[in-house]
């Protein structure tokens, strides 16, 4: 009786079909992500090959010092964070100059993101030469690049402009380096409630102007590739609602546009710490250039570059807070 069964479980088993394996199809998410891989390559590569060399050099003489032998290139000695330690505690200069670059940031992002956003609101209105008012809030961000920001270094104009008596308006002050005057903004704001902070705050935007148009043309583009991707079905739906313009922009457009805030909030304070214009920058770059100060300058370079990490860390956590992602499901 058992063997019977037996024989009849193995003849079941030999008539059960065995199943092939599926051959997996790539889905078309992982298809554009090699794809993207693809593109990334060259530069994936170069840094690698490259950067990631001169990365390592970085750190490492960062902890040494380094001593010219004559017919031998160089020697390095470890010395573990003297370096660091004379950058904090020994250079009089160069915590003076950190704590002053972060004041120029923590004025520089408002103002750029603030600018950006309100030209890319007004660009994006249809009126008669639209690309043209476009392309013109574009220039100057190619103006500032390579040889043409030399060439402005070297403005006359500006130069003037940055003495110290200025241009002779006739009524005896100087306007080295002022459109306006904190006494011009409290006028303005007279009947207004506001504190000297934001009198000091606008002033500054103002006469600093020029800085902020140069450096706000990227952020404008994503903020109009933004507005852009909203559909025009949703104001429609306001309209038809009757909200108002002030309404759709605070419920409808601010939030849907929030996501390019993080991202031009995080790309604005990368620009505003690597700009060649950056006191920080110019300060560890002249100290490269002293005797013995390349060691300094490194260690100086890497807490500049932990100081930047933690700042877009701590942007990025704050704006994430904030973002809306509207579902497309």
């Amino acid at each position: 009786m058992t063997n019977n069964l037996q024989l009849n479980q193995t003849a079941l088993a030999s008539k059960t079909p065995v199943k092939k394996k599926k051959r997996k199809i790539a889905s078309l998410d992982r298809k554009k992500a090699r794809a993207g891989w693809f593109f990334v390559l060259p530069f994936v590569i170069g840094f690698i090959a490259v950067y990631l060399p001169i990365i390592f050099d970085s750190i490492k003489y960062s902890f040494c010092t380094i001593k010219i032998v004559s017919g031998e290139g160089f020697q390095t000695t470890f010395v573990g964070w003297q370096n660091y330690n004379e950058a904090l505690f020994v250079d009089p200069n160069f915590v003076k100059t950190l704590i002053t670059g972060l004041k120029e940031l923590a004025f520089d992002v408002p103002a750029i993101l603030l600018f950006s956003l309100f030209m890319a609101v007004m660009l994006n209105e249809k009126m008669a030469g639209r690309a043209i008012f476009r392309a013109i809030f574009f220039i100057p961000v190619i103006l500032s690049t390579g040889i043409m920001e030399s060439i402005d270094a070297q403005n006359i104009i500006e130069d003037m402009m940055s003495e110290s008596d200025g241009i002779a308006d006739g009524s005896g002050q100087s306007t080295a380096t002022e459109i306006v005057s904190a006494i011009d903004i409290e006028r303005l704001f007279a009947n207004m409630s506001v504190g000297t902070e934001l009198v000091t705050y606008v002033t500054t935007a103002i006469n600093n102007i020029y800085d902020i148009v140069n450096r706000s043309g990227v952020q404008m583009l994503i903020f109009l590739a933004g507005l852009q991707s909203i559909s025009p079905a949703i104001y429609e739906s306001c309209q038809i609602d009757g909200a108002t313009k002030w309404e759709t922009f605070w419920k409808i457009t601010f939030p849907m546009i929030s996501p390019m805030i993080l991202v031009n909030a995080i790309y604005t304070v990368i620009d505003s710490f690597t700009t060649d214009s950056n006191s920080v920058m110019k300060f560890i770059a002249n100290k490269y250039t002293q005797a013995n100060g390349q060691e300094i300058s490194s260690a100086m370079s890497w807490m500049y570059f932990l100081i930047v990490i933690l700042i877009i860390a701590a942007v990025a956590a704050i704006f994430s807070a904030y973002v809306f992602y509207q579902r497309k499901d």
